[in-house]
């Protein structure tokens, strides 16, 4: 659980890793070898030292930290030890004390006050952004705006970025956005100044912000842009490489899609667009253009908070009442099409801006002492956790969530309520821990999902019920799982069954899709053809329609053999993740002899494969062993990494060989990248048994952005695509990056790997030394105010007494942010209530 929670928080923060570490010491030049690359023409960013100061000793640190960064843009980062070595001009005058130079094109280009590059963000940005000062532009006024609107009208869009001050991290952002997407787009940087009042900020602001125009021409919507100016969308998340590549991907949605089909079959939005709200106008035939501007007008007012689709109401498939003129769509809610009766367009405006209005006013309101006390404690809190779950729980503070479909599970109810249902799903999580009240709002969003089923959704507050989350004995009945360890954690609990771990990630669709395919019993029995039939071409529910899970058919002669108790407990291992079926008999015969094989046996049928063409299995000697054995037969020769599958390949041991692979722009970048997989599997097959120890694999960075910051995170900044990766050794943290612009081929890969193993290779970088512990340990707070009681205190030798002390103290080190919180929670305290629990 903690390896997916590990990778939950790592994808949610825009970080693969921990910054990479430098595995080298900053490179010296002598004077021959300043010479020598500066007559080569290459670019540098050198420091000339005379002597060393606190201060310069600081900015060395930092300059070494640059030097793989910046590697990667073509720059060479050092320094020239005067007092070893002799440059005329760098190593007399006086200037150099305080200042790095940068060279380009064998003369000095610019330089640098050591004020202004103090950390390895600041050289960085200011590097990039010296080396694209022709591509990303600068202005302060609203005329010098104007005139760069006027010149990239009809040619190119605009990404206009205001950042708080040059040198930090959001300006790195845009730089190295800049220098990955400065062909398609204009970037223009901005710090302040009068142009900023257009933009409607105020120059007190100390946020940074960006905005996209739309100045290109968009073909079928000219009306649309009619003023001199370009229309402008504002980017409504923080600033940061990833939501700045995310925002820019829904900049490039069509403004108006034209559909034929009513808005309940219109199918959800597809990535990247997932988390992105739906609306719906209608048009009738004779007022098609009329409508349509009316469309297009209000997708401009939504661009960046919605996607617009025009329902043709003269198409047949369309069934939606004439008096609904309107609809739409929440991601929290993709199932569910709500109608509408407009008669203004603000009316749609209000569903999307009423509360992110709300919130920006609240923002501004001044607050009581008390209120700001408690405020500061929760924000202090929350600032050690990932940004983005903090934010959301931390904004959601006041919003009371519905668990009115959550049955809140108690030491006394809990065998009665799993006695109730074929399956009970409890989620075990902590009131104070942020990712336990972020996941709780997925889980009660799958609850309602699953209102109408027979599936029993259920939570238990750790921090309340100790005795239950511990698992002490108490009952004449076992409590059916273990100590609860990690937090949030989810089970699925069976009547007279052990409970069953959840290990997915910690999301609505994950945890839903986990839930729908353990309903069906782990193995199936399949006694008909058309049972098997349908076994391998149907999914459990129609929620899932779309969804290809992998599937495994056990075929035995008889029920009672041996095998099949075997087979049994490693379907139950898979349930969730895989549908098991088993055949037996005469049935079993059939297919064996349609596949030509001797019973027993297991057929495998990879998602990724045809259903008429599985990988057979023997059965194996346990069930461990055979489990082993269908997850091997599972695993795609090629995977593409994502999300959600990234810890299951992780717990394989395996070095990753990974390929990035950029989002193509047309057909031509989509055939590459496709040749470039193929060369990867034409590895794996050429590479033979050499390659077992390796997982090829590869990421889609238009299907899977945040893989830019893994990337990023692995060897500094972002390299040239494609890329390709050795990490996750299992021998060390060690990063290999296959040499830049170098043809990707089979026997080039492999000589390459060769030299890893024999250790001619230097490391790109190192993974981080993290484990992600659990953010709160559990405690017994029962068993600790139990031995507070004061004839137990008189009992206790000072040594006891001593041992005591230390776990309070330990205790409130972790439970002092929930005194603020649990202060107005509803539940009663064993203070004001002493019958709370039955040990109390």
């Amino acid at each position: 659980m903690w390896m997916c929670m590990a990778v939950f928080l790592l994808w949610m923060r825009s970080g693969g890793c921990t910054e990479k570490a430098n595995t080298s010491d900053l490179i010296e030049y002598t004077a021959a070898d300043f010479y020598e690359k500066l007559h080569s023409g290459k670019m540098m960013f050198i420091y000339f030292e005379r002597q060393v100061s606190p201060t310069i000793s600081l900015f060395l640190v930092e300059l070494e930290k640059s030097a793989d960064a910046l590697q990667d843009y073509g720059v060479l980062v050092g320094k020239v030890n005067c007092n070893k070595e002799l440059v005329r001009t760098y190593c007399t005058e006086e200037r150099v004390l305080h200042t790095a130079f940068l060279f380009r094109g064998g003369k000095e280009f610019l330089g640098f006050d050591l004020d202004t590059v103090f950390d390895v963000n600041s050289i960085v940005s200011e590097v990039l952004f010296a080396i694209l000062r022709e591509e990303v532009k600068y202005v302060h006024t609203d005329a010098d705006l104007l005139a760069m609107e006027k010149a990239a009208r009809g040619k190119k869009d605009i990404v206009l970025g205001y950042v708080r001050s040059l040198g930090t991290q959001e300006h790195r952002s845009m730089m190295e956005t800049a220098y990955v997407y400065g062909s398609k787009y204009q970037f223009i940087l901005i710090t302040g100044g009068p142009v900023l009042k257009h933009l409607g900020v105020s120059e007190l602001s100390h946020s940074s912000q960006v905005w996209f125009l739309h100045c290109r021409v968009h073909s079928g919507f000219m009306t649309a842009i009619t003023s001199e100016r370009c229309p402008l969308t504002r980017m409504r998340k923080p600033l940061s490489t990833l939501s700045l590549h995310s925002f820019l991907q829904l900049m490039e949605a069509p403004l108006v899609t034209e559909v034929y089909d009513d808005p309940s079959s219109v199918q959800s939005p597809q990535f990247p667009y997932q988390q992105t709200p739906q609306v719906f106008l209608f048009s009738r035939p004779a007022t098609e253009h009329l409508d349509l501007d009316t469309a297009i007008t209000l997708a401009w007012r939504l661009r960046g908070l919605a996607l617009l689709l025009l329902v043709h109401r003269q198409s047949p498939a369309v069934k939606t009442p004439d008096e609904y003129n309107a609809a739409y769509r929440l991601p929290e809610k993709s199932s569910e099409v709500k109608y509408l009766t407009l008669h203004d367009l603000d009316e749609v405006l209000e569903l999307f801006t009423n509360q992110e209005k709300e919130e920006e006013d609240g923002d501004e309101e001044e607050e009581d002492e008390e209120e700001g006390l408690e405020d500061e404690e929760e924000d202090s809190h929350f600032g050690n956790l990932d940004d983005e779950i903090s934010m959301s729980v931390y904004e959601n503070r006041g919003n009371l969530l519905d668990m009115d479909l959550i049955t809140q599970l108690t030491s006394d109810n809990l065998h009665a309520t799993v006695a109730q249902s074929s399956l009970t799903v409890a989620l075990f999580y902590l009131k104070w821990d942020a990712v336990s009240m972020a996941f709780l709002s997925s889980f009660i969003e799958v609850a309602e999902r699953l209102e109408d089923s027979k599936v029993q959704m259920s939570a238990v507050d750790c921090g309340e019920w100790t005795d239950l989350c511990a698992a002490l004995p108490g009952s004449s009945i076992p409590i059916p799982f273990e100590p609860i360890t990690a937090f949030p954690s989810v089970l699925l609990l069976r009547p007279q069954e052990s409970a069953q771990h959840y290990r997915g990630m910690l999301g609505t669709e994950a945890l839903h899709r986990f839930i729908i395919l353990s309903l069906p019993a782990s193995p199936m029995l399949l006694s008909t053809q058309e049972e098997v039939t349908s076994f391998l071409q149907k999914v459990p529910q129609p929620e899932l329609a779309g969804y290809k899970p992998d599937r495994v058919l056990g075929l035995f002669k008889t029920q009672t053999h041996a095998g099949v108790s075997l087979f049994t407990e490693a379907a139950k291992s898979l349930r969730g993740e895989v549908l098991t079926g088993l055949l037996t008999d005469g049935l079993a015969e059939q297919w064996a002899s349609g596949h030509t094989v001797d019973l027993p046996a297991v057929f495998v049928f990879p998602s990724w494969r045809t259903h008429t063409h599985p990988s057979t299995l023997s059965v194996s000697t346990s069930a461990e062993e055979l489990l082993s054995h269908i997850n091997t037969a599972l695993l795609h020769p090629l995977p593409e990494l994502t999300v959600e599958n990234l810890p299951s390949f992780l717990s394989l041991g395996k070095a990753l060989l990974l390929l990035f692979v950029g989002e193509e722009e047309d057909e031509i970048g989509r055939r590459q990248n496709q040749a470039l997989v193929e060369e990867m599997r034409g590895l794996v097959e050429s590479g033979g048994g050499r390659m077992e120890r390796y997982l090829a694999c590869w990421i889609h960075l238009g299907r899977t952005p945040a893989g830019m910051s893994v990337l990023g995170s692995y060897l500094g900044s972002l390299p040239p695509l494609p890329a390709l990766v050795l990490t996750h050794l299992p021998s060390g943290g060690e990063i290999y990056q296959y040499p830049p612009n170098t043809p990707i081929v089979a026997p080039s890969v492999l000589q390459w790997l060769q030299r890893v193993e024999d250790g001619a290779e230097s490391p790109a970088g190192m993974l981080g030394e993290d484990n992600w512990p659990p953010a709160f340990d559990f405690y017994d707070f029962l068993k600790i105010m139990d031995m507070q009681e004061p004839d137990s205190a008189q009992q206790q030798t000072p040594e006891e007494e001593e041992e005591v002390d230390e776990e309070e103290v330990n205790v409130e080190e972790h439970v002092v942010a929930e005194e603020a919180t649990d202060s107005s929670s509803s539940s009663p305290t064993p203070d004001n209530n002493p019958n709370t629990h039955s040990e109390l």
